[in-house]
C-alpha cells in the first residue's frame, strides 16, 4: 500500500481517526517556561529549599562562635556573630573528652561500614544471581523486615546482645547494623543490572561463584558500594538511641551520647551546646564533600566497564 493510498483510505467516512499520542502528565507553565517568571520561580524555590535545609546548620555554626556576652534571645534574631571567637569548642573539649568519644564512634561506623560492604555484597549476590530454594521467601523476609520500624525491635536486639556477652561494648552497638535490610536490597537491584551474559561468559571460562562476584559483579556496582558506605557510615555516626541503652561506661561513650552531658551541664548555655553539636556534625561533613561525586553518581550507575 502506497502513502497516497493510504492517505486516501484515512479521509475516507468511517475511517478511524488517528490522534497523536497523549503525553504523560502536565508541564508547568510557571517553572517550564523559558521566562523572567519561571526563571523567578525556579530561584525562589530553590531559596527556599536552601533555606529550610541549610538554615539550621549556619544558625548553630553561628550560635557557636557567639561570645558570652552576646544575647542569643534577642526578639530580633542576629545570624552573624559580633565578636566570634572558639572559645566555646575549647568550653566543650575541656568538659568532655572529645577525642575517646569521637575515637569510639569512628569504630563503630567503620564495624557497621564493613560489616554492610562484605554482608549486604553476598547477600544481594546471592538473591540476586543465586538459585536456591525459598529464595523468595527470604526477600519477601528481607521486604518485610522494612515495615517495622527500629523501636519495635530493639527490645529483642538489647536482649541478644546481653546474651552474648557484649552488653556495654562497642561491638554490641555495632552488631545490630552491620548488616541492613535495605543494603541487602540495594545491592541486590544493582547486581541485577549487571547484564547475566557476562556472567554466563565466566562461568564457560570456568569461573566460580566468588570470582564472578569478584571479577564480573562488584567492578559495576562500586557506585552503589558507595553509597552503602556513606549512609552506614552517616548512620552509625548520628545514632543515639541504640549506644544510650547499651553503654554504661563513661570511657566506652559514643560522641552522640557523650555530647548529651552539655545539655544536662550548660543547659543555660545554648553556644557550648551548639558547639558540641557542630564537632559531631564536622566529620559527617568531610565524608560527604569527599564522597559527593560517587555518592550522586552510585545509584544511577548500571554501566559495565570493560
Amino acid at each position: 500500500m502506497t502513502t497516497a493510498t493510504r492517505q486516501r483510505l484515512e479521509r475516507a467516512p468511517g475511517a478511524p481517526v488517528r490522534r497523536p499520542p497523549r503525553r504523560l502528565g502536565r508541564r508547568s507553565p510557571v517553572f517550564d517556561a523559558v521566562t523572567p517568571l519561571g526563571l523567578a520561580a525556579r530561584y525562589l524555590t530553590l531559596l527556599a529549599v536552601l533555606a529550610i535545609t541549610v538554615g539550621p546548620m549556619l544558625w548553630e555554626l553561628a550560635t557557636s562562635l557567639k561570645g558570652a556576652a552576646e544575647d542569643v534571645y534577642t526578639a530580633t534574631p542576629r545570624l552573624l556573630p559580633q565578636h566570634p571567637t572558639l572559645g566555646n569548642y575549647g568550653r566543650v573539649a575541656r568538659l568532655i573528652p572529645v577525642g575517646r568519644f569521637a575515637l569510639n564512634s569512628v569504630l563503630v561506623a567503620v564495624l557497621d561500614v564493613a560489616g554492610n560492604l562484605l554482608g549486604a555484597t553476598a547477600a544481594g549476590y546471592a538473591l540476586a544471581r543465586l538459585r536456591f530454594r525459598g529464595r523468595r521467601l527470604v526477600l519477601g523476609l528481607f521486604l518485610a523486615t522494612l515495615v517495622l520500624p527500629g523501636e519495635v525491635t530493639i527490645i529483642s536486639q538489647y536482649q541478644t546482645v546481653t546474651r552474648l556477652g557484649l552488653g556495654d561494648s562497642l561491638l554490641g552497638v555495632a552488631l545490630p547494623s552491620m548488616i541492613g535490610a535495605l543494603n541487602v536490597l540495594l545491592m541486590r537491584n544493582a547486581f541485577l543490572a549487571v547484564p547475566v551474559e557476562l556472567e554466563e561468559a565466566a562461568v564457560i571460562d570456568g569461573a566460580t561463584v566468588w570470582q564472578r562476584l569478584r571479577h564480573v559483579a562488584l567492578p559495576a556496582v562500586r557506585g552503589t558500594l558507595a553509597v552503602i558506605a556513606i549512609l552506614t557510615f552517616i548512620g552509625a555516626w548520628d545514632d543515639f538511641l541504640w549506644p544510650l541503652l547499651v553503654l554504661q561506661s563513661p570511657d566506652k561513650l559514643t560522641l552522640t551520647v557523650g555530647l548529651s552531658y552539655l545539655q544536662g551541664a550548660f543547659s543555660a548555655d545554648p553556644r557550648t551546646i551548639a558547639a558540641g553539636a557542630m564537632i559531631a556534625l564536622l566529620p559527617v561533613l568531610v565524608l560527604f564533600v569527599t564522597l559527593q561525586r560517587h555518592f550522586f553518581r552510585g545509584v544511577g550507575e548500571g554501566a559495565v566497564k570493560g
